[in-house]
């Protein structure tokens, strides 16, 4: 691990939401010409070093802490005189930290406290300000002549220690304001340690007590093991059932889910535990079910369930993590309070569970846990709106789940959890192909995801190194997609989303059979798994070539969410190269119904997988789009009729017969001598190499004709690459 002294500015656009929303396309031309002609030249002049661009932020690193912050100071500067010419609504302004600190490098990133301070600093900086550490200040007070003002001690997010602030040039004044009521609010919440919770409470007046294994409450029936539909793991195994609302108000539904929900996140980070995903157990809520029943369906001991009553700003939680097979209770607990406090009681809870489970809670785990929350409630009651809507897979859902993400990023600036929420659902509507339903292309979405992921990446959490991962997935960064996946996994060992990047990591690099383990893994995670689980064991099996149970893996997932529009496509493909091509016909007219003959037959050119193979793997899905290429084909088109076309027919029907053939793959064997003879005519010889490289190993008696040609000017190339194909290589 290489690590070095760095001078790291952190710097990001104020109210960029709001100018976004006011005019997209001029926002960003304007930031786009403000770095280009503005920032990036002082960037330059100053010895710095772009580490990289997050939407409207960006982390620059320098050699020397006095060309950072004199850097910071002459960019605030040029904005302010830019902006005194400028309508308030057209105004850019800046925040800009810096910091002076050791950190970790990673290729061309960087990480660490270095970097973290920065972006902390950046965020408490006033607009068009810039704030420095203590550290940096002990390098520049004598060097620089600026106006620094000492504004006290204050404790960052996830840093341990205080850092010393100071304003630089015109904002410095009085030092009377430290930082916004925002953060006030946050340092003094920190300083509620899970340790010192239960005093804190009961010194307010709030009764928090427990009671373990005493046997009271009505019996509980017992679950039996042969009964369970899935194996135990080899650890200690929970469901968390959806709290029950016992609230005045129905719309407190969204409080007792997200209590619910970051009880399985929680739990989710501990290593020791098998943590069940929310999709399968909120499939319970509302409904009278048995501890038993819910340990047997989804092959769990341990069944974790309660209540919530809230009025106002008091609320009454209720717990009780039952043992299944015994019917006994491991723990309970009760918290009569605030719903300011509701944070560390969630950590108390989960402290004590883990105990009662005997599972070690590291201080890694512990870091992750609260690295996750938002300081603002309100932030999180609407990030826990927008999850639970997305988590239901469908368009419309999934509109109304980024109205409320968003409004939970606007609450809390530094919402990472919920950015990297809005990256997932971005990338889902491209997977899905909603574009139209929610009133855009998909390509706005798909740029509007990556613009989250970078946002994601400054305030890092298991799910952003999740939606990274898929990120590299989809622009065939396997080994990327591998390492971002391998830290979401160590972070959350029971996140089946982190599972399946890593599968279609294997899967697009050439190792499906391996991607095949972490598919079941997610599936085991979260047995009432959503459709895009099925699309990956799927073409994870289609990439072995196991056409046939990819067919039943396929058609399960169709007949399982008639909705599931990502699955018809490839569905059809591998039908068509099974030979049931009238099935396959009828899947694409599902999905596309009405089309006529020509737009089937453009539906492989017009549609894209998101995922891309690695160069040496992607024939994978040059072979998806020729099942549904084949798909499209009239009926009657079939690899006789066409292998009379190219003895018989005109140049044209020719060539697409050979093109067409080539479609066919194995199956169209008999066809190598006629292909064999096309290559002596030259307008046909290139589809007819093509042709005879995807049909393969059965293509044997090609290989002396296409030796022949391998030297040839224009055609040896494709020879070569068809001789590879045949010999198996």
């Amino acid at each position: 691990m290489e690590r070095r002294l760095a001078a790291i500015l952190a710097a990001d656009v104020v109210g960029f939401s709001r100018l976004m929303e006011a005019d997209e396309a001029d926002t960003l031309a304007r930031l786009k010409s403000t770095r280009e002609n503005l920032i990036d030249p002082k960037i330059t002049a100053h010895r710095g070093r772009i580490v990289k661009l997050m939407g409207d932020g960006a982390l620059i690193e320098f050699s020397s802490v006095v060309d950072a912050v004199g850097c910071a100071v002459e960019i605030q500067r040029t904005m302010a005189e830019c902006n005194a010419e400028l309508p308030k609504e057209k105004q850019l302004e800046f925040r800009v930290g810096v910091n002076l600190g050791d950190v970790i490098v990673e290729g061309q990133d960087i990480y660490g406290d270095g970097v973290n301070v920065a972006a902390r600093l950046e965020g408490l900086a006033e607009p068009g300000g810039v704030l420095i550490s203590g550290t940096a200040f002990d390098q520049v007070e004598r060097k620089l002549d600026f106006e620094f003002e000492f504004v006290g001690e204050q404790t960052l997010k996830n840093i341990e220690k205080p850092v010393r602030l100071y304003r630089v040039g015109p904002q410095a004044r009085a030092a009377a304001e430290i930082v916004p009521a925002k953060r006030k609010r946050h340092i003094e919440w920190r300083r509620l340690t899970v340790a010192a919770t239960a005093l804190i409470l009961i010194a307010g007046g709030v009764a928090l007590w427990k009671v373990v294994g005493d046997g009271s409450g009505p019996p509980v029936e017992v679950a039996s093991r042969e009964r369970m539909a899935l194996p135990l793991p080899d650890k200690p195994s929970v469901a968390v059932l959806p709290f029950t609302n016992i609230s005045s108000d129905a719309g407190q539904e969204h409080f007792a889910d997200g209590m619910t929900d970051d009880l399985i996140t929680d739990l989710s980070k501990v290593s020791g535990l098998f943590v069940i995903a929310r999709n399968s157990t909120f499939v319970y809520r509302g409904k009278p079910v048995k501890i038993s029943q819910v340990a047997e369906e989804l092959g769990v001991r341990y069944v974790l369930e309660g209540s919530v009553r809230r009025a106002g700003e008091q609320v009454r939680v209720n717990a009780q993590l039952i043992d299944a097979l015994t019917g006994g209770h491991v723990w309970a607990d009760r918290f009569d309070g605030n719903v300011a406090d509701i944070f560390a009681v969630q950590d108390v809870f989960v402290a004590r569970i883990v105990e009662a489970l005997k599972v070690n809670l590291t201080t890694t785990t512990k870091t992750e846990i609260a690295r996750a929350k938002p300081d603002n409630i309100a932030a999180k009651e609407a990030f826990d709106g927008g999850w639970s809507l997305y988590l239901r897979y469908n368009a419309k859902d999934t509109a109304a789940a980024i109205t409320s993400l968003k409004k939970a990023t606007e609450l809390d600036p530094e919402y990472g959890r919920a950015y990297a929420a809005l990256a997932l659902a971005y990338f889902r509507v491209v997977e899905s192909l909603w574009g139209k339903e929610l009133g855009r292309d998909e390509p706005y979405f798909w740029w509007g995801a990556y613009d989250y992921v970078e946002l994601a990446k400054k305030y890092p959490t298991s799910l952003s190194y999740t939606v990274e991962a898929l990120r590299d997935v989809y622009q065939g960064l396997a080994e990327d997609a591998r390492r971002n996946a391998g830290r979401a996994i160590a972070l959350d060992p029971n996140d089946p989303e982190a599972h399946i990047a890593t599968a279609w990591a294997l899967t697009i690099s050439g190792e499906p059979a391996e991607a095949l383990n972490f598919v079941a893994t997610a599936m085991r995670l979260n047995p009432n798994y959503p459709s895009h689980y099925v699309l990956a064991r799927g073409l994870a099996l289609f990439a072995m070539g196991d056409l046939k149970q990819a067919a039943e893996v396929f058609g399960k997932g169709v007949r399982r969410n008639p909705d599931a529009t990502a699955l018809f496509l490839p569905l059809s493909s591998v039908l068509a190269q099974l030979g049931r091509r009238e099935e396959a016909r009828q899947m694409l007219l599902k999905f596309r119904p009405g089309v006529g003959q020509k737009g089937l037959e453009n539906l492989a050119d017009t549609l894209h997988l998101s995922f891309k193979w690695d160069y040496e793997h992607a024939s994978v899905p040059e072979r998806l789009n020729d099942g549904i290429r084949i798909a499209a084909l009239p009926l009657n088109v079939t690899v006789t009729s066409l292998e009379a076309e190219l003895g018989a027919g005109d140049p044209f029907s020719q060539l697409y017969a050979a093109k067409r053939l080539g479609w066919f793959g194995p199956a169209a064997a008999h066809a190598v001598p006629a292909l064999v003879e096309a290559l002596k005519v030259e307008y046909l010889r290139r589809e007819a190499i093509e042709a005879l490289g995807k049909i393969g190993p059965p293509a044997q008696a090609a290989i002396p004709a296409l030796v022949a040609l391998q030297n040839e000017a224009l055609v040896g190339i494709y020879a070569k690459d068809a001789l590879s194909k045949i010999r198996g290589n």
